[in-house]
C-alpha cells in the first residue's frame, strides 16, 4: 500500500477523482441483475471531463439548450423552431407539453444537459435515462402527428462524445403512449373528482 500525503484539501480531492474510494464502493457495488449503477459512469465522468463547477442543474440546462440546438442543427442540416410554446392535446386540455424545438409537424427536439456520469451512461446505454422516458413519451400523447423526437445530449465538459442524439419513433411506442394516455386521463378525472367534492363540501 502506499501512502500520499497532502498540503489542502483541494488536492486531496483531486487526487480522488476517477477512484473507487470508501464512501463511494456503495455506488459501484451492483447486487442484482447486471446494470451499472452511477457511480460506474462518474468514474468514467471524472477520467474524461471537466469537474463539475457547482452550477444548478436546471440553470445549467437551461444555459446550454440553445448551445445544443445549434450542434443538432449543423449535425443534421434541420432548421429547429425553438419558440416559447405550449402544445396542448387534443383529447384533454389537461395533458400539454412544452417543446424544447420543432421541426416541422411531424419532428422535435428534446435536449438535456445532465451530470457527466448521467451523459455518458446514456451514451453507453443507447438509452434515454429513465427519469427523463416519460418526458419523451409526453411529446407523441399530445402531438398525434408527432414521428420522431431527437434526444441531444450536451455535456461541453467532456473531451469526447460531448453531444449525441438518440431518437425515439413513434412507430416503436405505440403501446407505451397509449397507456399512457389513459392513464393520465384516469387520473385527471380522479383529480376533478376529487377537487369537486372538496369544492362541494
Amino acid at each position: 500500500m502506499k501512502i500520499q500525503h497532502f498540503d489542502n484539501e483541494a488536492e486531496w480531492l483531486a487526487a480522488r477523482l476517477g477512484k473507487i474510494t470508501g464512501s463511494r464502493l456503495k455506488d459501484i457495488i451492483v447486487k442484482r441483475g447486471t446494470g451499472k449503477k452511477i457511480g460506474f459512469y462518474e468514474l468514467i465522468a471524472e477520467r474524461i471531463g471537466l469537474p463539475a463547477d457547482g452550477e444548478n442543474p436546471m440553470d445549467r440546462g437551461h444555459r446550454l439548450e440553445e448551445e445544443a440546438i445549434e450542434r443538432f442543427e449543423k449535425m443534421t442540416d434541420k432548421k429547429v423552431d425553438c419558440s416559447l410554446v405550449l402544445w396542448v392535446s387534443d383529447n384533454n386540455e389537461n395533458i400539454a407539453l412544452s417543446p424544447d424545438g420543432v421541426i416541422g409537424e411531424i419532428e422535435a427536439v428534446e435536449v438535456k444537459c445532465l451530470s457527466s456520469a448521467r451523459h455518458i451512461e446514456a451514451y453507453l446505454t443507447g438509452e434515454i435515462p429513465e427519469e427523463y422516458r416519460y418526458q419523451g413519451l409526453q411529446y407523441f400523447i399530445v402531438n398525434e402527428k408527432l414521428e420522431k423526437l431527437h434526444f441531444c445530449f450536451y455535456d461541453p465538459r467532456l473531451k469526447v462524445k460531448d453531444f449525441f442524439i438518440i431518437e425515439m419513433l413513434r412507430s416503436n411506442l405505440t403501446d407505451e403512449i397509449n397507456t399512457l394516455e389513459i392513464y393520465q386521463k384516469d387520473t385527471l378525472k380522479e383529480v376533478e373528482e376529487i377537487v369537486e367534492n372538496l369544492i362541494n363540501f
